[in-house]
This record gives C-alpha cells, sequence and structure tokens, in this order.
C-alpha cells in the first residue's frame, strides 16, 4: 500500500525525521490559508498523486508570495499530472501538500527497502539526490553505496558512520546524517514498511539535514497490525477494480492483455500468465481467488474480469487443494449464469473433489470448454479467442 507524500512525512514525525513544516490542502482556499499560517517567505506548492516525476510534469512549483500559492494551486489542482510513473493517461490531481521552502545546498539520495534475497534491509544512498536512482544505477553505478542490515542485530552506528561519509558529509551534517537515518530505520521497520525512500535528502545552507520528499510503500499482509497506517490508503489512487477486488479479498492486477486468468496461488496465476504468452496469447490480469474462495467470491471475480472490455476469453486455472474443485465449479457456472457470459470460457480443474466438478461443469448446459491440464488449457483458450473475432 503506497500513502501519499504529505501522509509520509507526517508519520516520519513521529519517529523524529527532521521534515519541513506544511499542510495538505483539498481546495485553493485551504493552500493560501496554510501558506499564511507557515508565513513563507518561500512555499513549495506540490501535487499529491502516488507517482515520481511530479516537477518534470509541471506538478511541483517555487513560489513567493500568497498571490503565487493561489496561482500555482489553481494550476495544480484538478489537472491531469503525466509522468514516467503514471503513464500517458496521467492522474488527476485532488489534494496538494503546501509546504516551507529552505535554501538547499546539496541534494542527496536515501531509500530502505526489503532485500528478500538477503533476508535483510538494505539501506542505499547517493549523492545523486533528485534524480532518478535507475538512470544513476545504469551510468555511475559506482555512487550508489548500499548497506545492509541483520535484522538480529538491527541498524549499528558503523552502518550509519559508513552511510553518513559516503555520501561525504563532514561534522554537524554528518551527525545529523547519521540521527536521520536511525529515525528512517525505526520508522521502516516499526510500521512494516517495504519501501521508504527519501529523494532528495537535502543539506541546507546552514547545514541542516532535512527530509525533502518522502515515499512510502507498506506491506498489506501486516497492515492489520497498524490500523493508523491502514486509514491513509487513498482509494482514489487505486486502479478502480484492483480497489473492489480488495474488498472480496482477491488479489487482481489489471493488465493490457485479452484472456482474462482466475487462479488460486500465486505461483499458479504467475505460471498460467506465462504460458498463455507462450501459447501466443495476452494475458488481461493476474487474479488469485485464494486457498478459500467461496461461490460469492468467484461470482466477483468473474464480474471483475469481465468489466474489463479487452477481456476476449476465461481461463479458470485451479488446483483444488485446501479449496475443494465442486465448489469452484458451482461457482464458474452459478456466475457464468448470472453474468451471461459471451466470450469463451475455459476451466482446467484439478485436486480434491475434480471429477464432482468437471461432472458440474458437464451438466451445466453452459459452453463451458473443458480442459485436462494446464498446456492443454492454453492452448484452448488462445484457440477459441482467435477463432470468436
Amino acid at each position: 500500500m503506497n500513502i501519499h507524500e504529505h501522509q509520509a512525512k507526517a508519520l516520519l514525525k513521529k519517529f523524529g525525521a527532521p521534515v519541513l513544516g506544511g499542510e495538505a490542502a483539498f481546495t485553493v482556499d485551504d493552500a493560501v490559508r496554510t501558506a499564511k499560517e507557515l508565513g513563507g517567505p518561500v512555499w513549495v506548492v506540490k501535487a499529491q498523486i502516488h507517482a515520481g516525476g511530479r516537477g518534470k510534469g509541471g506538478g511541483v512549483k517555487v513560489v513567493k508570495s500568497i498571490e503565487e500559492v493561489r496561482e500555482a494551486a489553481e494550476s495544480i489542482l484538478g489537472m491531469n499530472l503525466v509522468t514516467h510513473q503514471t503513464g500517458p493517461q496521467g492522474k488527476m490531481v485532488r489534494r496538494i501538500f503546501v509546504e516551507d521552502g529552505c535554501p538547499i545546498k546539496d541534494e542527496l539520495y536515501l531509500s530502505l527497502l526489503v532485500d528478500r534475497g538477503a533476508g535483510q534491509i538494505a539501506i542505499m544512498a547517493s549523492t545523486e539526490g533528485g534524480m532518478d536512482i535507475e538512470e544513476v544505477a545504469e551510468a555511475t553505478p559506482e555512487k550508489i553505496i548500499t548497506v545492509r542490515v541483520d535484522p538480529a542485530t538491527g541498524l549499528m552506528p558503523f552502518h550509519q558512520r559508513q552511510l553518513a561519509f559516503g555520501l561525504g558529509l563532514k561534522g554537524g551534517a554528518a551527525k545529523q546524517c547519521m540521527k536521520v537515518i536511525g529515525s528512517l530505520y525505526k520508522a521502516f521497520t516499526e510500521t512494516d514498511a517495504s519501501l521508504l525512500e527519501i529523494n532528495p535528502l537535502v543539506v541546507t545552507q546552514s547545514d541542516d539535514v532535512v527530509v525533502l520528499d518522502a515515499k512510502m510503500s507498506f506491506d498489506e499482509n501486516a497492515l492489520f497490525r497498524h490500523p493508523d497506517v491502514a486509514e491513509l490508503r487513498d482509494i482514489s489512487e487505486e486502479d478502480e477494480k484492483e480497489a473492489e477486488a480488495k474488498m472480496f479479498d482477491l488479489n487482481y492486477i489489471r493488465l493490457d492483455g485479452n484472456i482474462g486468468c482466475m487462479v488460486n496461488g500465486a505461483g499458479l496465476a504467475m505460471s498460467t500468465m506465462d504460458i498463455i504468452k507462450l501459447k501466443g496469447g495476452s494475458p488481461a490480469n493476474f487474479l488469485d481467488v485464494g486457498g478459500g474462495a467461496t461461490r460469492e467470491r468467484v461470482t466477483e471475480a468473474f464480474k471483475i474480469i469481465l468489466s474489463d472490455e479487452n477481456v476476449e476469453g476465461i481461463l479458470v486455472n485451479i488446483f483444488g487443494g485446501i479449496m475443494r474443485c465442486d465448489v469452484i465449479a458451482q461457482g464458474v457456472v452459478d456466475a457464468a449464469k448470472l453474468i451471461k457470459m459471451s466470450v469463451p470460457l475455459v476451466v482446467r480443474l484439478e485436486g480434491t473433489n475434480v471429477e464432482k466438478g468437471k461432472k458440474i461443469l458437464e451438466t451445466s448446459g453452459l459452453a463451458i470448454i473443458s480442459a485436462s491440464d494446464l498446456n492443454d488449457a492454453a492452448e484452448k483458450v488462445v484457440k477459441a479467442v482467435k477463432e470468436a473475432k
């Protein structure tokens, strides 16, 4: 789960990270009021969307008067902001962040993420703040410092020194940076974050170290431990269908293909998408109904798949381990009748009560194409889609 910059900064502030004064605004009048309360003389008006590259897209403006704050808020609020991360369709700006400005001497980069391969937390830092870290990694990889922290020992002073000195900081700035790293590590671990990116982390003209931008993502499986973080979710920033799927405990990600997939288990779902591609098709989605899917959940899954106008065929691939094949089969039949399915439907079942499941499909009176295995299922759905055109 992602949150907005202003939310991330408010959260980091609770852990002692140095952030500038600022407040979110949903209207132009709110922006002006906030600017007056902050006092100036320089403010930064920032679009709040779940995407990077806002400045390049015109979503960040530095202003030096209340009138300029008003003009910036009027131009940013409601705009369709297109960045390299939003895609050409862009994102509607529904809120902005009005923040104090500061005199910048140096821009640095700092991030924390889970290194699943090493089973540790990786802290990345670079002197090339303000740039896309991917570009830095490709052009000048030697400018990226990576320190890995073993969860068994936690963050140690030598980690902080290695990072601060690696960023070329000295004296008071180095000490402040070490303290900031400690605050960020504490925030990262105690909120079950999966990513914390500060780009840029700045050194001001007075050698103060400040978190100037912040991006945070959280492990959704741990949100039950953090109801305060869960409340920060902005549904309007998420894909409408993906948000709807979450309401029914479905793991759904929309893709750009034409063959809808309904599978139980993330690994099986990935394999299903791969073999569809191998057979010349293109998956329209990732959809994992989970191990305990009910008829109702299967019906909702079909509705979500078919709400994608690009879907021209559906492949259901179910392994009945915890889940019984007859329950899934009945759910498929109920959904097909309720929705009045008009695209080819291929179903492959294997596992617990598979024969009962196949019998339900055979006697349903519906034009359901049965498959013996995954290879057969992928071939049949790709062929059916081509023939239906």
